[in-house]
């Protein structure tokens, strides 16, 4: 497969579900994630009905769709009847992902409110271990995404956004139905940087590598390539030479925006010396 080929798109919540797989495959888009939280996307509308048209759809036009979960729930919740909902929450975009024929479902560690960071990581990562049993299953796979740092005067801060943090999910979790979503531009941000979670990684697990430009110690802003000063063409170099064989995941900006882009990420990785055709 072309590299182009693998760089796929976050949809998000900006097309109906439908719509985003006819746009992919009109526009070449072999990869996209989309979120089912809201309006003609959410997680009720998904019948087996839907999820069977979905499906076909992705098979005609060789789409391969994956399902992104919404960062602001948390996974680390421990209130009573509060946890039991997210719990729901993520059982049932592991069975859409089974109507859907989706290929992945990213899933993150949550959010701590500083004073109890261990009670939440405690509750998270049993919470994660469940869901992969459940996805198990089914016969579903869950990526667990690092996610992005906060302002260290911020009351509230992601979980899994440092390599300490991410292990302690992912060493602790071994299942063939959970593999790693690995986010370039939230590692950029931390002082671990990239190095650091290359050297931590396993690519043998890591399934997707989510993509955006920032700036090196600064602040969550997914800017399109080339506008911050992350060197896209080492990453490229330093993770094919390794054997990652998974897809990546432009994840910024407009549609249009991550469309064009390709090409540019093309053009970085081919002056690395990655083979790109």
């Amino acid at each position: 497969m072309r590299f182009i080929d693998r760089i796929g798109i976050d949809v998000g919540r900006k097309l109906v579900l439908e719509d985003a797989i006819e746009w992919a495959a009109e526009n070449q888009v072999r990869y996209i994630d989309i979120q089912l939280d809201t309006g003609d996307n959410a997680l009720g509308t998904i019948s087996g009905v839907r999820g069977a048209r979905a499906r076909a759809l992705c098979e005609k036009h060789r789409v391969a769709l994956g399902l992104h979960t919404a960062s602001a729930v948390n996974v680390a919740e421990y209130a009573p009847h509060v946890g039991d909902a997210v719990e729901a929450y993520l059982k049932a975009y592991v069975d859409a992902s089974v109507r859907l024929g989706a290929r992945w479902i990213v899933m993150h560690a949550g959010f701590h409110f500083t004073s109890d960071k261990a009670q939440r990581m405690q509750a998270g990562r049993e919470r994660l271990q469940r869901a992969v049993a459940y996805a198990e299953g089914k016969g579903a796979l869950i990526l667990l995404e690092n996610l992005n740092k906060e302002p260290d005067n911020a009351e509230v801060h992601y979980l899994a956004h440092t390599v300490e943090e991410w292990r302690f999910y992912y060493d602790a979790i071994r299942s063939p139905s959970l593999k790693l979503s690995f986010t370039a531009n939230h590692a950029h941000l931390v002082p671990d940087g990239i190095d650091g979670f290359m050297a931590a990684m396993d690519l043998g697990r890591v399934a997707e590598v989510r993509l955006a430009d920032c700036f090196r110690n600064g602040f969550e802003e997914h800017l399109r390539p080339g506008t911050g000063d992350l060197d896209f063409g080492d990453l490229f170099r330093r993770l094919e030479e390794g054997g990652f064989k998974g897809h990546y995941t432009n994840a910024f900006g407009s549609l249009d925006d991550m469309l064009a882009a390709r090409s540019y990420l093309v053009a970085m990785a081919k002056a690395a010396g990655v083979a790109v055709d």
